[in-house]
């Protein structure tokens, strides 16, 4: 079944119900009143007849108690007999006797309390109650049920026709209202169909309301958008990858042609020449792992380990200093502290943020500190100038005045993917005496 079929069924079981659950109680409450009537009549009669002393004809045994008059069955009118202790009947006031049960025999030989039967009598429902005379015997008062159970029957007819209708009536306005129901989810599913279709991630659906159905629609929008932007930062890295690479490949071509003649070269420029082309490959070598590492996009860290911050920022400068020029000085303060991610990705965030600050600081030292999170790199280069601040974490972004210096401009991408992917931030700023700052922030948590 459709999904609206299945709201109108939904509907009409659960009006069903509640008309089934609404008739049963209403006639239950029904019967009982009618038949509590009938007891209390037959109970006012009783009364009546037993604080009524009249000797003579018609008394019972010992002159007690007189019936009351003539009645038949059929009618409104009450049936009287009585029963002596030995079980026979007399002073019958109908045409047909009333049938003596044993629990009636027993009360007008024993006496105590009271007795209520419902019998039939000459093919006609009565309700029968006898009562112990207080003299010995006991009085049976008879009233025919047969009207009350036409009434209700005539009720039940009544009641299920009632039901009926309104669950047939609770279907088609069931079928109307999931009509409205679920046009919000059919549009939902064409505009589906068509994005799956034509993959057009520009498409949106209307969302309204605070609904379910409004919050499904602007989380579908939301999911548009972000693949939508994924699909352009996919396409921006391909043509940026593209772009960077002609380059090398163009001069590595260049020399390795240049190498093909290798006898018109004298031995100094074709060392010379061996030399470019291994500085070559291994800048293409990084270009190659960074394409590779911003291809993995700023998703959550995967293998998480408790990781020692400061001994990756000690273990990352001791590296850079093995190639930075001898005249650059690399200070690192460090404070115990441990963060939860990929151990290897920090480590290549925290090294790309100090070989930017070696290759930029001007020759001038650079100063690491690590406490609470916070891996500080500061250089004492000429800074960043103010336009160019809010642009250094882009993709091969490089700032004209360091376009010059070797490096692919993918560095301090990967620091801020890094840092997004373990829940961190990475922001830059030009400190005070000059030089660049560069913070990147990390959740810490308790050491092991």
């Amino acid at each position: 079944m459709s999904l609206r079929t299945r709201i109108a069924v939904i509907a009409a079981a659960a009006v069903a119900v509640s008309v089934l659950a609404v008739s049963l109680g209403l006639y239950v409450a029904t019967a009982r009143t009618l038949h509590g009537a009938v007891d209390r009549s037959l109970g006012e009669l009783a009364h009546q007849a037993l604080q009524r002393p009249a000797p003579g004809p018609g008394a019972g045994p010992r002159g007690g108690t007189r019936a009351p008059g003539p009645g038949r069955l059929g009618a409104l009118d009450a049936v009287t007999q009585m029963i002596t202790p030995d079980g026979q009947v007399r002073g019958r006031n109908g045409a047909v006797p009333l049938p003596v049960s044993e629990r009636a025999l027993t009360l007008a030989r024993l006496g105590g309390g009271h007795l209520f039967e419902t019998a039939t009598v000459d093919g006609v429902a009565v309700r029968i109650l006898t009562v112990p005379t207080g003299r010995g015997g006991a009085l049976q008062f008879a009233r025919p049920t047969q009207e009350i159970e036409e009434s209700l029957a005539r009720l039940r007819r009544t009641l299920a026709l009632g039901g009926l209708g309104g669950v047939l009536l609770a279907a088609l306005l069931g079928m109307v209202v999931a009509q409205r129901a679920v046009r919000p989810v059919l549009d939902l599913t064409e505009v589906a169909e068509e994005v799956a279709a034509t993959r057009d991630l520009t498409r949106r659906i209307a969302a309204q309301g605070g609904d379910e159905i409004g919050r499904l629609a602007r989380t579908f929008n939301g999911m548009l958008a972000n693949l939508e932007q994924s699909r352009l930062a996919q396409e921006q890295l391909v043509a940026d990858a593209s772009h960077e690479l002609r380059t090398p490949l163009t001069s590595l071509r260049t020399n390795i042609e240049v190498l093909a003649q290798a006898e018109r070269l004298d031995p100094t420029a074709r060392q010379a020449l061996i030399g470019d082309v291994v500085a070559q490959l291994d800048e293409f070598g990084r270009l190659i792992g960074g394409l590779v590492e911003l291809g993995r996009g700023a998703r959550p860290a995967q293998a998480v380990t408790a990781v020692r911050l400061d001994e990756v920022v000690t273990q990352a400068a001791a590296s850079a200093r093995i190639f930075a020029p001898e005249a650059v000085r690399i200070d690192v303060s460090t404070q115990p502290t441990v963060v939860r991610g990929e151990r290897d990705r920090l480590e290549q965030a925290v090294a790309n943020l100090i070989d930017n600050a070696v290759k930029y600081g001007g020759g001038g030292p650079v100063e690491v500190t690590v406490a609470d999170g916070r891996v500080v790199v500061r250089d004492h280069g000429p800074g960043i100038a103010a336009e160019h601040l809010g642009r250094v974490f882009e993709r091969f972004y490089r700032a004209p005045e360091a376009r010059s210096a070797p490096g692919s401009g993918l560095g301090l991408s990967i620091v801020r993917q890094t840092a997004e992917a373990h829940g961190g931030s990475v922001s830059v700023e030009n400190a005070e005496g000059g030089g660049a700052r560069f913070t990147l922030r990390l959740p810490t948590t308790p050491a092991v």
